[in-house]
């Protein structure tokens, strides 16, 4: 059975820094991609960003390049979400996902597992 289990909000200010942890069971670790996604109150679910070990290709959505950086530790089956400069605008629950396929989406029903997720607050 395959599990994803979140780690790591929290409450901070903006300019502040958070580290998100996505620590994953049940599938082979050798071939994998996983999506980070979030979603604010009232708000749909977004693509963050997204890892494929695969062909090491990594995505960003524009809101977040330059501030977040998606990274794994192949032998702990994690995969984190480094978040530098949190802005208000981050405040939002954080899911980690996995696909069946091989390849990076930004649209969340080409997921099929997701993470119980955890909550990021930015106060301004």
């Amino acid at each position: 059975e395959v599990q994803l289990v979140e780690s790591g909000g929290g409450l901070v200010q903006a300019g502040e820094s958070l580290r998100l942890s996505c620590a994953a069971s049940g599938f082979a670790f050798d071939d994998y991609v996983i999506g980070w996604f979030r979603q604010a109150p009232g708000k749909e679910r977004e693509g963050v960003s997204c890892i494929s070990r695969s062909d090491g290709s990594t995505y960003y959505a524009d809101s977040v390049k330059g501030r977040f950086t998606i990274s794994s530790d192949n032998t702990k089956k994690t995969v984190y979400l480094q978040m530098n400069s949190l802005k208000a605008e981050d405040t939002a629950v954080y899911y980690c996902a996995a696909p069946d396929g091989h390849l990076c989406s930004d649209y969340a029903a080409m997921y099929d597992y997701w993470g119980q997720g955890t909550q990021v607050t930015v106060s301004s």
